[in-house]
């Protein structure tokens, strides 16, 4: 089982919107154990939180059509794809692949999920992070510039998805650095679907 880790940002100007994306996975270990804190890693002193719609597959597919993409997933949740930015920067700058600063091990917060038939349309969910009580990211799934079916379409022009798989979407505007002893909550439409202690 892998987790696929779709890099695009939600937009904030229509005009400036681009198209650009790419991909990165996550193995098994970087899944944060439920009920575990998460640890800030020793090789990092700037962990942000990027909090993600997720979408867990329950049918094997390749070449997925975006119109059949639908049949491929009945389960929408919440995460967050927690990233080392001082070694992500490194890494850019030599041209190296992120996996370091991305697929650590606990790097993935996989919150519940709720039923797709929770929602009258997947490109109208409202989610957001809050830090110590406070809203820290917010977005709506209508601003991501790649819809969700699209991006099983994408990805599975490049990897075979299987039962399990969990698809992150990418982050709206806000992240930033997590410090010890902050308390991560995620929900969608007010409905907690996670709670996390930094250490």
């Amino acid at each position: 089982m892998h987790r696929t880790k779709l890099h695009q940002t939600h937009r904030r100007a229509p005009q400036r919107a681009t198209r650009r994306t790419g991909c990165f996975l996550k193995p098994d270990s970087a899944v944060l154990l439920k009920q575990h804190p998460f640890v800030i890693p020793e090789f990092s002193d700037d962990i942000h939180h990027e909090v993600e719609i997720l979408v867990r597959i329950n049918k094997v597919g390749k070449y997925i059509d975006a119109k059949f993409a639908p049949n491929y997933y009945d389960e929408i949740g919440l995460g967050i794809d927690f990233t080392a930015r001082d070694l992500q920067a490194k890494l850019k700058e030599k041209g190296l692949p992120w996996e370091k600063a991305k697929a650590f091990d606990g790097s993935a917060v996989i919150g519940s999920f709720l039923s797709k038939k929770d929602f009258s349309s997947t490109e109208n969910i409202n989610f957001e992070l809050k830090s110590n009580g406070n809203t820290v990211q917010k977005g709506n799934t209508s601003h991501m510039l790649w819809k969700i079916d699209e991006l099983i379409a994408y990805v599975s022009q490049y990897f075979t998805l299987k039962i399990g798989d969990i698809i992150f979407t990418g982050t709206p505007e806000g992240v930033a650095k997590v410090n010890p002893n902050d308390i991560l909550e995620g929900f969608i439409e007010n409905k907690k679907l996670f709670r996390i202690q930094v250490k």
